[in-house]
């Protein structure tokens, strides 16, 4: 596989995907239906153009929600497992790319945090809290 070409796959295995550098961005995004969506604070949305992302796996699984009433919110997900899959955003000739799904280091760090004034109120950045490498005991 090429040094530019990254795989990544949803819990289950059912669906696999590639992409290749460069990419266009890398963000956190704070926004409260990036915190439904992933169930957490913030979503870690990396950008890939359409034609640097091929479905190696399972694209006949995937399922879409598109949010109604939502310019540019929607949500793919593995029909087995539930878990987000990229999904191609309807404004722009990007893939979104969950980076949690990443089997290996992408090589860029997020360049910025969006709607940061939506942040959930109970959100911590890493160094407020004690960190553990495993359960804490």
């Amino acid at each position: 596989m090429d040094d530019n070409v990254i795989s990544g796959s949803c819990l289950c295995g059912s669906v696999r995907f590639a992409i290749r550098a460069p990419f266009t961005g890398f963000r956190y995004c704070h926004c409260s239906r990036c915190r439904k969506a992933s169930g957490s604070a913030h979503a870690a949305n990396l950008f890939v153009p359409r034609t640097q992302f091929e479905w190696l796996k399972g694209e006949d699984s995937v399922k879409r929600f598109d949010l109604p009433d939502a310019q540019r919110f929607s949500v793919w997900f593995c029909g087995e497992c539930g878990c987000r899959v990229p999904h191609e955003i309807r404004t722009r000739d990007d893939v979104l790319v969950p980076a949690g799904l990443l089997d290996a280091d992408p090589q860029l760090r997020p360049q910025n945090s969006i709607f940061w004034a939506s942040k959930a109120p109970w959100y911590l950045e890493p160094h407020q809290m004690q960190l553990f490498s495993e359960y804490p005991h």
